[in-house]
């Protein structure tokens, strides 16, 4: 299914989640309908930000992400309401976050859940289990970004998605997007310079 049909096809299922239709059958399609897009966006997400966790001792993959992603939806859509596409899948790469985060939280805190017959696996001693310190510090700006710039990044840098198409999520024009984009990755490297002193460096020259 294109791009535009998937988009097509998830705002349907909105308004009939705004309207009076029962809720659970419609979430259900609506998920239904739009998990090919959330797989991609699973793994995207979980490749680029959390490669760790997709090795021992938790070997975890998008099938399995995309499950818990599609569960922490269901019940979330019991009572939020997203009026269209983009705040639909905003709210989707949330939760993904959210689960990752928690993911990774919990194998820091339980580092002896590495396979002890296996030779090759070394319970680490430090937050490398999961994401680092500094990782998460990243994510926890991006959720702190203004709605608009978190929203751009969320398409272009986190889902993979071109500006133009970005644009055609949001109905704005491609301009904007990198306007939003720009301000975006201005706020992440005023709030997370320490962390690439080369990068910020480059961006205020």
């Amino acid at each position: 299914m294109g791009e535009g049909q998937t988009t097509a096809a998830v705002q349907h299922y909105l308004d009939e989640l705004a309207g009076n239709s029962p809720a659970e059958p419609v979430v259900r399609a609506l998920l239904d309908r739009a998990v090919r897009r959330l797989h991609g966006l699973c793994a995207n997400l979980l490749h680029r930000s959390y490669p760790r966790l997709t090795r021992p001792p938790l070997n975890l993959d998008a099938d399995e992400m995309l499950g818990a992603v599609v569960e922490r939806l269901i019940k979330a859509l019991r009572e939020a309401r997203p009026g269209n596409t983009r705040q639909f899948f905003a709210l989707a790469c949330q939760h993904m976050r959210w689960e990752l985060n928690d993911m990774a939280r919990r194998l820091d805190q339980h580092p002896a859940f590495s396979n002890v017959d296996d030779v090759s696996v070394q319970a680490p001693e430090t937050s490398d289990t999961g994401i680092s310190p500094e990782g998460r510090r990243m994510l926890a700006a991006i959720d702190s970004l203004p709605e608009p710039e978190r929203e751009a990044f969320d398409l272009v840098r986190i889902q993979g998605m071109t500006q133009t198409e970005a644009a055609k999520i949001l109905d704005v024009s491609t301009i904007t997007v990198k306007r939003r984009l720009n301000r975006g990755l201005q706020l992440l490297a005023l709030s997370l310079g320490d962390l690439m002193p080369d990068e910020s460096e480059t961006d205020t020259h």
